[in-house]
């Protein structure tokens, strides 16, 4: 493909959501069968197949090098969740570094195996190339997942009032992922067991949110899910409050932060809002619903915290913070790339 130059440059991470919405409005697909299409805020597909319903996700591995098979079928898996669907079949392509081994192969497709089968996931194909476009290893993956018209969930259903719920603290996934890719540096202005205990939070409580989803499906007057990634917490609620047409406010205050990713976060200038943020799940409730959709999920072992709620649109996206009122922050680079380049250029 030839690339004609011009134009600004972009910042690392994902595209501005005014460029993407241009995009997917002159060349994304629409149609009675595709029931989710693509849009901000919409990180799986949905196709009808006869009476069948196919959820597909595609999501690539791009910060991590340490367990980044497990993050890969995570991070996808998460996804095809959000929409009320199993995930079933996942595809990878691997682009791999010169000088990689024939061991080191084999040590990825196990830790890629393993994975699957902890997720009751088949690896069903893909793609794997040594090559000099990388300089260490990238994974893609595509996933594919099964819903029915009853349990499929779509991202644009919330509304205006809606609240906001949310399992787990914000950030797991950059916190865990600073610590096992930077672990020297961080331990030595943190000390050992603060970087430990980061790195075990991809394992416990990890980052998948299939239970925390399955607590709540099909449960009256539950709108919409969303897993908040790159970007963190707050990309993640503009991004959902945008697929339903909606405005927002976030209680800061009322935001679970884990000790240790607040501890990483204060070392390093990071705001943990704006961190890679898989492990978390957002739900948007109507209102009178709070007070079920909470102890149905209590039942099953998984709690959420009412953190904001959905305005109308005209009322913007507001955070509130030690009692006042600012537009909330938006990070169209997560705030972990600052800190690993940091972190290389000192350590």
């Amino acid at each position: 493909m030839e690339i004609t130059p011009g134009g600004s440059r972009l910042d690392v991470g994902k595209l501005p959501a005014a460029l993407l919405s241009r995009l997917i409005a002159a060349h994304g697909a629409s149609g009675s069968d595709i029931l989710v299409g693509p849009g901000i805020g919409r990180d799986a597909a949905a196709i009808a197949i006869g009476a069948a319903i196919l959820v597909a996700k595609t999501d690539p591995i791009t910060f991590a090098t340490h367990d980044a098979p497990a993050y890969l079928v995570d991070v996808n898996a998460n996804d095809i969740a959000c929409l009320g669907a199993t995930p079933k079949w996942l595809l990878v392509t691997s682009l791999l570094p010169v000088g990689t081994t024939d061991e080191e192969v084999e040590h990825l497709f196990g830790q890629l195996g393993e994975a699957c089968v902890r997720r009751g996931i088949g690896l069903i194909g893909g793609h794997t190339e040594v090559t000099t476009s990388v300089d260490r290893p990238v994974l893609v993956g595509m996933m594919l997942g099964e819903a029915t018209r009853e349990t499929l969930v779509r991202p644009g259903a919330a509304r205006p009032g809606d609240a906001l719920l949310l399992s787990g603290s914000i950030a797991l996934e950059g916190t865990a992922l600073l610590a096992n890719e930077r672990s020297e540096a961080l331990t030595g202005i943190l000390g050992p067991d603060i970087v430990a205990s980061a790195k075990r939070l991809m394992v416990d409580p990890g980052i998948s949110v299939a239970n925390a989803v399955s607590a709540l499906i099909g449960t009256p007057g539950v709108h919409a899910f969303h897993d908040p990634t790159e970007g963190g917490i707050a990309t993640g609620v503009r991004e959902l409050a945008e697929a339903a047409g909606c405005g927002v406010i976030v209680r800061r205050e009322a935001i679970p932060v884990h000790p240790e990713t607040a501890a990483i976060a204060d070392a390093l200038g990071l705001d943990p809002l704006g961190m890679l943020a898989s492990g978390s799940l957002v739900v948007a409730v109507a209102p009178e619903a709070v007070a079920e959709a909470c102890a149905r999920a209590a039942s099953k072992g998984v709690s959420f915290v009412a953190f904001g709620e959905l305005t109308p649109a005209e009322y913007g996206c507001v955070l509130v913070e030690n009692g006042s009122q600012r537009e909330l922050p938006e990070w169209t680079t997560d705030e972990i790339s600052k800190a690993l380049a940091s972190i290389h250029s000192t350590g």
